[in-house]
């Protein structure tokens, strides 16, 4: 069974850093579309950024391009979230998704979910 684990999550000033992780155990992570979903307080979700296993190639939303930069390290089966400029609106629970279908991905419907990590943005 396919397990997914963040952490990283915190709360921070406007303008500062964190990085999240995501952990991808039970499978072989090369097999699986990857992403990170935002839910805000009001449930609403985001799709932020997708890529692939193994892969260096990632796609952004408009609202974290320039500022958020996912990387991976395939050896350990885990995805990062480099988040810079963190910014008030950028609050919110950050799930790390998987399914092996881009679709789902791209729909906010991935198989796999974890748990989620808070991210709490304020002065």
């Amino acid at each position: 069974e396919v397990e997914l684990v963040e952490s990283g999550g915190g709360s921070v000033q406007p303008g500062g850093s964190l990085k999240l992780s995501c952990v991808l155990s039970g499978d072989d992570f090369s097999a699986y579309f990857l992403g990170w979903i935002r839910q805000t307080s009001e449930k609403e979700r985001e799709r932020l950024v997708y890529t692939m296993g193994g892969s260096d190639k990632a796609y952004y939303a408009d609202s974290v391009r320039g500022r958020f930069t996912v990387s991976q390290d395939n050896a350990k089966n885990t995805m990062f979230l480099q988040m810079n400029n963190l910014k008030p609106e950028d609050t919110g629970m950050y799930f790390c998704v998987a399914d092996g279908r881009l679709e789902e991905i791209l729909l906010a419907r991935a198989q796999y979910w974890g748990q989620g990590t808070q991210v709490t943005v304020s002065s």
